[in-house]
């Protein structure tokens, strides 16, 4: 009897022993899931509130790292910019700049120029990085990209020293002319040849500060506030009357042709200063005796019908590199023959923010030894009217026209008069 009975004492403790280590552990494993561990804080991180909110909204490229590297929050801008790339950080100088800021918490920031993707011609975005703490775990890293506002600023910069320049020559030779006007002021005869030089300087300036003006007035106004059906005889009429004493002085045949009686959408005064462009450079250079060629004909477009306005010329042409720049502001094909014409070297341009404020373009054809054409596309009276808010700033792309194959057949080549 006794001996069951310390069996059974021995099985009530051996019970009870059993139970309270059982229930040690299991509060120790509940203690051990609640704890962080090194993988949790790596795998499962949580954005403050709010914060996912605001980079969503955000116009900048957004990126959030953990303590390990990894990419918490990335926007879609960023991966659209090649900084995240399989759950990284691509880019090595940002990452260095997050680690710094993990570690002293300091707010970073720097402008970097990083390679293109898709691209192999070796063109770069430039961005400015901005990396700062998030919480006591995280690190933010915000990208905006510097690239359009670059180009911009570049564009402008070229401009003004374009300008000064150009305005630097003319004033330069007023100088001297009016020291050798005073110097010779006992020769009547060298009077008058550097007064006649000296109105020739005071034409090109002149020339220079209205194309300007020009060139002002077509990007920053809005041709199609005041749009109105133009025929397109009359801008031919014009452009030809314009250009007759220049090129009868230089025996050259300007001839007009195609289709008659159309009519384009657009501002009047724009239009045929931009037709006056395009048939005074062709006169400008066309060897004497030689023709021009103004045509005019309707073609078929996606978004209603479109007219061209094709100027030919038999002059020496334009060599591919010069094609790719010639739209340039100041850019020139032959310096001395734009010098002794009085060029600015702005024409083409204006025609170039003509055509694409008006929802068209400009296009050349050219061949060396074998004339130019260059054809301005508008839309027709009455088709499409909205073609222009469509159309690309040509501020953004300071860049050349469209090159491309002629619809028209090249004149023959000159036959020089004896």
């Amino acid at each position: 009897m006794d001996v069951n009975a310390a069996v059974a004492a021995a099985a009530a403790i051996a019970g009870v022993l059993t139970g309270v280590i059982a229930m040690l552990a299991f509060r120790w494993s509940e203690r051990d899931q609640k704890r962080p561990t090194r993988t949790s804080l790596h795998t499962d991180p949580v954005l403050p509130p709010g914060v996912d909110t605001v980079l969503s909204v955000l116009r900048s490229s957004a990126v959030v790292l953990d303590e390990a590297d990894a990419v918490v929050k990335a926007s879609s801008a960023a991966y659209a910019l090649g900084l995240v790339r399989g759950g990284k950080l691509a880019i090595e100088p940002m990452l260095g700049m997050a680690r710094d800021t993990r570690r002293d918490g300091e707010i970073r920031q720097v402008e970097l120029d990083l390679p293109r993707r898709g691209t192999g011609r070796g063109e770069a975005l430039a961005v400015s990085a901005r990396v700062a703490p998030l919480g006591s775990r995280l690190v933010l890293l915000l990208v905006e990209d510097l690239t359009e506002a670059r180009r911009i600023e570049a564009v402008r910069r070229d401009f003004v020293a374009n300008v000064s320049h150009e305005l630097k020559t003319p004033v330069g030779a007023l100088s001297l002319l009016s020291e050798a006007v005073m110097d010779a002021s006992d020769d009547p005869e060298a009077v008058q040849r550097f007064a006649g030089r000296m109105q020739i300087e005071a034409t090109r300036l002149t020339n220079l500060v209205q194309e300007l003006i020009d060139l002002s007035r077509v990007q920053n106004d809005d041709p199609l506030e005041d749009a109105e059906p133009v025929r397109v005889d009359e801008l031919v009429a014009e452009a030809i009357d314009r250009c007759r004493h220049q090129a009868g002085t230089k025996q050259i045949t300007m001839a007009a042709g195609g289709t008659a009686d159309l009519h384009v959408w657009g501002n009047r005064g724009q239009l045929a200063a931009a037709l006056g462009n395009l048939v005074e450079n062709a006169v400008n250079y066309s060897p004497a005796r030689t023709r021009v060629g103004i045509a005019a004909r309707r073609v078929g477009a996606p978004g209603g019908d479109m007219i061209e306005l094709a100027v030919t010329d038999q002059g020496i042409g334009i060599t591919d590199k010069d094609k790719e720049r010639i739209f340039e502001r100041f850019y020139r094909v032959d310096p001395a023959r734009s010098r002794a014409t009085g060029g600015t070297g702005l024409g083409l341009a204006i025609v170039k923010h003509v055509a694409a404020s008006h929802g068209g373009e400009v296009t050349v054809w050219s061949a060396e030894n074998q004339g130019s054409t260059f054809t301005l596309r508008l839309p027709e009276a009455g088709a499409v009217r909205d073609r222009a808010s469509q159309h690309p700033d040509p501020d953004l792309d300071d860049e050349a026209g469209t090159t491309e194959s002629s619809p028209y057949e090249p004149l023959p080549a000159p036959e020089v008069l004896p």
